[in-house]
């Protein structure tokens, strides 16, 4: 089914401020998630909404607690997040790195002990829109096993990249395993296969059952040794940069909360130019033949936009049984 986009923001503000969330802060959270669901990112934005209140309710997310400044020097600062949530000290995060940024042309803000941010995505949207480039990751609970190992010990720890475009913003936001968990859940809610293989199941064979990975633990990183060591250096840069916790942290203490992240914004030459550069390359990416007859090659945040539009027009999709147990909260 279809509902508003407006109706799914109120939904998710009135359960938030049951939640004794500050109005201000209920909105912009409950903003966020609509806005995911809005854009495609079902699985961290109505079907994540149930765990963020359970995660709110057990106490690993501080509905007000304020991030606060703990270093920095030139264009680089230090903060902590104080477990408060993750998308509110995202947003703040990624707004100082703007702010550096317009200043001094580049800008670098790591917190440390924040919560899951639902989808990178939003806060390299946010980068672009604000006419910068954006650069942001962070790490997790260990949920995929290092190339050749079998025992979960890296994070699957997203990284995103947006670079400006008057014509549609270009963002890039990928998980370090073929199919994030987010994804591998919604292809098993549906009792659907993957496309292409996307781990091993417990008996080390590639499959693509996403129930079967769930199951093994063993997401295929993109690139195979390339993905695991990907990873590893981004959880290294998250945990250096904020001296915060690292994946192994993190996962010793139980639970995926109080993790680190960094966020970066670079200020392009704001010309003419760097438009006909960037145009030139997305041309020229399009003018591959497409591998199936009336196939479309699309760049990083295309197929957001089409979702986005479409999603005004028509209402955004809900799982039925997901917005049920929302509306019940």
């Amino acid at each position: 089914m279809n509902i508003p986009v407006q109706q799914l923001q109120s939904e998710f503000k009135r359960v938030l401020l049951s939640l004794d969330f500050e109005v201000q802060r209920a909105q912009q959270c409950a903003t966020i998630f609509a806005e995911n669901s809005r854009d495609g990112i079902y699985t961290h934005g109505l079907n994540r909404f149930p765990t963020f209140v359970q995660y709110v309710k057990d106490g690993l997310v501080i509905p007000n607690a304020e991030i606060t400044k703990e270093g920095g020097f030139g264009a680089i600062e230090q903060w902590n997040g104080n477990m408060g949530p993750g998308i509110l000290n995202g947003l703040f995060c990624m707004g100082r790195a703007i702010a550096l940024a317009t200043g001094n042309g580049i800008g670098c803000v790591a917190v440390k002990n924040t919560n899951h941010w639902m989808r990178g995505g939003t806060y390299g949207w946010q980068a672009a829109d604000a006419g910068m480039i954006g650069i942001c990751f962070t790490n997790t609970i260990a949920n995929m096993p290092p190339w050749g190992g079998i025992d979960a010990r890296l994070g699957n720890n997203p990284l995103i990249i947006a670079v400006p475009r008057s014509g549609g913003h270009v963002v890039l936001d990928m998980a370090i395993s073929q199919y994030s968990f987010g994804k591998l859940n919604l292809y098993k809610s549906k009792g659907e296969q993957l496309p292409l293989v996307g781990g091993y199941d417990t008996n080390g064979k590639l499959t693509t059952d996403p129930a079967a990975i769930i199951e093994s633990q063993r997401p295929l990183p993109i690139g195979f040794w390339k993905g695991s060591g990907l990873s590893l250096v981004l959880d290294l840069l998250a945990t250096v940069l904020s001296q915060g916790q690292s994946t192994a942290a993190v996962t010793n203490a139980g639970s995926e909360s109080g993790v680190s992240q960094v966020f970066i914004c670079i200020k392009p030459a704001d010309t003419r130019q760097t438009e006909a550069l960037i145009a030139q390359i997305l041309d020229y990416t399009k003018s591959s033949r497409p591998e199936t007859p009336g196939g479309h090659i699309s760049y990083p945040g295309e197929n957001t936009l089409r979702t986005r539009e479409k999603s005004l027009k028509e209402g955004v999709w809900v799982d039925e049984k997901i917005w049920a147990k929302v509306q019940a909260l």
